[in-house]
């Protein structure tokens, strides 16, 4: 799977790693829903290392659709907040 983190680049998650990646999109997920800023900030930042962790960095010159596209590690909950969908930002 591809995943995009905007404003740095693409990265191939193996498929074996989503679970993982779930439980930090859940805290990200639950902080936006309670507003809670700080816990937001922490919550995508463990998301996004999440990713740069188990994921290998996707060619720069490729022209590969992404799989999921991630907000950047500046953005606001606000921002986040129109991204989210009933799965969080990664489905499953």
């Amino acid at each position: 799977m591809i995943v995009r983190i905007l404003g740095e680049g693409q990265y191939d998650v193996p498929d074996d790693a989503l679970a993982s990646l779930n439980e930090l999109d859940s805290a990200v997920e639950k902080a936006v829903e309670g507003g809670d800023v700080a816990a937001f900030t922490t919550a995508l930042a463990a998301l996004l290392a999440g990713v740069r962790s188990v994921g290998v960095a996707h060619a720069a010159d490729s022209l590969d659709e992404s799989d999921l596209i991630l907000p950047p590690p500046d953005a606001t909950i606000d921002e986040v907040r129109e991204l989210l969908d009933d799965d969080g930002l990664i489905p499953g």
